[in-house]
């Protein structure tokens, strides 16, 4: 097994700790990370039969407010200061499709950030469509992450 040390938040005793980045450059930083909330065909209906921006934008405001609390939320990341948040939900045939897109100027990467935008965004949905279908499900993933 890999040893703890090569764990970025774990030091060599097995201690957690918050990583040194102060001696890292500052670099412009993108990350981009997706969900997908899972449902069924008439629940994604009846998502898309709202007037627009009543479920959906609110699942989009929350996923921006999300990703600038990360650093509340994950014990051991960097508060960083957030250039751009872009939040996009599409709901389809039998799924909602969210996309966040995070960018900064840091010493560190905004993966973390991007992947709290589309979480949130996605249990936003599930908040708002769990009394007519307890069947969602939902995963996120990182789609990239750039150093410029």
């Amino acid at each position: 097994p890999p040893a703890m040390s090569e764990l970025s938040h774990v030091d060599d005793a097995g201690d957690v700790r918050m990583v040194d980045v102060g001696d890292k450059p500052t670099q412009r930083r993108r990350a981009t990370a997706r969900a997908t909330v899972r449902m069924a065909a008439e629940t994604a209906g009846r998502l898309r039969a709202l007037p627009k921006g009543d479920a959906l934008a609110t699942a989009q405001l929350a996923g921006i407010m999300a990703a600038k609390r990360t650093a509340e939320l994950i014990p051991l990341c960097h508060p960083l200061p957030l250039a751009h948040v872009e939040v996009r939900v599409a709901v389809g045939a039998d799924r909602v499709e969210i996309v966040a897109e995070v960018a900064t100027a840091a010493q560190t990467g905004v993966e973390m950030e991007a992947l709290t935008a589309a979480s949130v965004a996605a249990l936003t949905v599930y908040d708002m469509a769990k009394a007519i279908d307890k069947g969602m499900t939902f995963e996120v993933e990182l789609l990239e992450k750039v150093k410029e």
